[in-house]
């Protein structure tokens, strides 16, 4: 027997014959390493898995690392992958595989296993997968997350009751909206700089006047809200309930990729990592400025190519597994097909939104949505919806979306791994929460989305085909 099929037998007996080893205990140091999931669970059959591992060599000696990727369990038939990486001193490392989820209808987990010397760590992950024709699950898989909303006109009924918001109430909402199984949270931006446009500013010359809402080394000041760390409120939450949380990066400047937003998206991943990579929910990045989905002028389409090239890169040293999303609008996509073949394969997620509000001259819902996955196909990147849960009332102001408007997004959109609203935040609330920003109608929202969820008992039945999913009243 060779060395190498000895170790791995060292593997598998140590795993089996010990309780899984923490790389380091919850709440106290970064990982050692880390398994994400694109998408997390529940997928359908009809999608295929990118299985990442992040692995840190934080020792001052270069180390060879066994990687082994189970599914259920671990033994000789149920390994997936494996790989050797060797790490110098201070280093990381991902290995990454695709895992096909056809045929594999049912719950599961993923495990990993690595060994280097004496020591075996171990992590794992869920994943249940429903047997399908469509990509989508027809559910709504998580939420974006405002601290406090930019535009007071938008966020006029909700905003006060934000602002005292304390942390635990944070955390409150955070496990009402697990309760949906909205088990995504995407943070929508982590300082606030609402007023600034790209090519609008001075930053550069003036300075970033933006204001933190979480105790931050880089920027002065607070958010003049009542959580003192909404941030770690959310992740502690996250972590409790098994949830995956996208920390936004921003906001420096709508729209703005230059290289100043650049360099300023850096040091602020710097900061969040130090403070936040410890969790267990940090699932991944989003870069908060957004875009339209012509992705804008001929130096935007520039700069927004260079910044995802350099910006992913840059995180991926810092925490290689975790991937980096960034929203758009699904408008105008057809004038920017070159540029989007440059910016997907740098970019993990595209997350588009308002498909059903397509321009009268532009494609339909169905034809951006299928360009976009035709694309991201083409790239390896992957194809997420942000579904918007919301009408406009009284001006601006933000109000929750009728159930049947929801519905008819996921029934009209077959194709998205993953479907994420905007926003839970003032839009949704449970009947038992101690706060309800946003008003009663918000609880009939998150009332009605739950009876459709609980509606869904059988998987097989309700997904194929989706004509006998029950639209209520």
């Amino acid at each position: 027997m060779n060395a190498y099929k000895l170790a791995i037998r060292v593997i598998i007996f140590l795993v089996v014959i010990s309780t899984f080893a923490f790389a380091t205990p919850p709440g106290t140091a970064k990982p050692e390493i880390s398994l994400t999931l694109i998408p997390p669970s529940p997928v359908t059959d009809q999608v295929t898995l990118d299985v990442r591992a992040g692995i840190w060599n934080n020792t001052t000696a270069k180390k060879t690392i066994y990687v082994l990727f189970y599914l259920d369990k671990v033994a000789k038939g149920n390994l997936l992958h494996q790989q050797t990486l060797i790490l110098a001193a201070k280093s990381n490392g991902c290995v990454k595989f695709p895992w096909s989820t056809r045929n594999m209808a049912g719950k599961h987990k993923i495990i990993l296993v690595t060994k280097s010397g004496k020591k075996v760590l171990c992590k794992e992950r869920p994943m249940q997968v429903l047997a399908s024709n469509i990509r989508s699950t027809r559910r709504v898989d998580g939420a974006w997350l405002g601290f406090y909303h930019w535009s007071e006109a938008e966020g006029k009924f909700w905003n006060p009751e934000l602002k005292k918001a304390t942390d635990e109430q944070w955390g409150e909402m955070m496990t009402a909206q697990h309760a949906l199984e909205m088990n995504i949270i995407v943070i929508q931006d982590v300082v606030r700089n609402p007023t600034e446009y790209a090519g609008k500013h001075n930053i550069e010359k003036d300075g970033y006047k933006g204001v933190p809402y979480y105790p931050s080394n880089l920027f002065p000041g607070h958010v003049p809200i009542a959580a003192v760390d909404p941030l770690e409120a959310v992740l502690a939450a996250a972590d409790k309930n098994g949830m995956n949380v996208f920390i936004g990066v921003g906001s420096y400047a709508w729209f703005d990729f230059t290289n100043g937003s650049l360099e300023w998206h850096k040091k602020v991943a710097d900061e969040l990592w130090e403070k936040y990579g410890h969790h267990d929910s940090f699932y991944g990045w989003y870069v908060s400025e957004e875009q339209d989905g012509g992705l804008g002028d001929a130096q935007a389409r520039k700069d927004i190519v260079h910044f995802f090239k350099e910006f992913k890169a840059y995180v991926n040293k810092i925490a290689p597994d975790k991937p980096v999303m960034l929203a758009t609008n699904s408008h105008n996509v057809g004038s920017a097909i070159d540029t989007y073949r440059k910016l997907l394969p740098n970019l993990d997620i595209l997350c588009p939104f308002g498909f059903h509000r397509m321009p009268s001259t532009d494609f339909t819902g169905e034809q951006s949505a299928n360009k976009l996955q035709e694309l991201c196909n083409e790239a390896g990147s992957h194809l997420w919806m942000d579904m918007e849960v919301f009408d406009f009332a009284d001006g601006n102001a933000l109000v929750p979306r009728p159930i049947n408007g929801l519905l008819s997004d996921l029934h009209r959109f077959p194709n998205f791994e993953k479907i994420i609203c905007y926003q839970f935040t003032g839009l949704l609330n449970s009947p038992t929460s101690s706060i309800k920003p946003g008003g009663p109608n918000t609880v009939k929202l998150y009332l009605d989305y739950k009876q459709y969820l609980d509606s869904i008992t059988t998987p097989l039945q309700n997904l194929k085909g989706g004509t006998n999913i029950p639209i209520h009243k």
